[in-house]
């Protein structure tokens, strides 16, 4: 039996999937500046043509990468069942589940010292508006405290710094105790 053709939009989709990861191996392995887009069309086996047909230039496509990689620790986040905890033990478990998140290999160095040295600061602040910050500002909100806003960027940036500790070998144990008595001591 002969196989469906795939549609233009299918081969599309394909391409594009296989353009980010492609990218993001390259972005990991030698960083933004390393990386240029002859290696990124040569390691994917596609003509500089299709990269351009779908991101205008590297940033656009380390942005996608970010992009991905920010909705991707989001959904993990979100997948953490919360029902029957308070405020701020969905707080805590939504705090774990983005260190957890954070764990995946190249995604701290991607996003934790890639993404500020490259990105705009205002294209950060959206991808994190609508992904993990999104997360903890509506686990904030839902715990009571007012204005959400910035606490929520106070304590993503402990996160952050907790994240990337971990990355670099710290005891991921003690980083999730010490945002832990961090959270419980802002959020009464």
């Amino acid at each position: 039996m002969q196989e469906p053709r795939r549609t233009q939009k299918d081969r599309s989709e394909a391409m594009r999937a296989l353009l980010l990861r492609v990218g993001r191996d390259l972005f990991v392995r030698n960083g933004f500046a390393a990386t240029g887009t002859p290696e990124i069309v040569a390691e994917a086996g596609v003509t500089r043509g299709a990269l351009y047909h779908h991101f205008a230039d590297k940033e656009d496509l380390f942005t996608a990468v970010i992009r991905a990689e920010a909705e991707a620790v989001a959904a993990e986040i979100e997948a953490v069942d919360y029902s029957g905890l308070s405020g701020i033990e969905a707080l805590v478990r939504g705090g774990e589940a983005f260190l957890a998140a954070m764990g995946e290999p190249g995604r701290a160095r991607l996003m934790l010292v890639e993404a500020p040295a490259v990105l705009d600061p205002a294209v950060l602040a959206e991808i994190d508006a609508a992904t993990g910050g999104r997360t903890l500002e509506a686990g904030l909100a839902a715990a009571g405290v007012a204005p959400a806003g910035p606490l929520s960027a106070l304590l993503s940036a402990a996160y952050d710094r907790a994240a990337l500790a971990i990355d670099r070998g710290a005891a991921a144990e003690d980083w999730v105790q010490a945002v832990e008595r961090l959270v419980r001591g802002v959020v009464r």
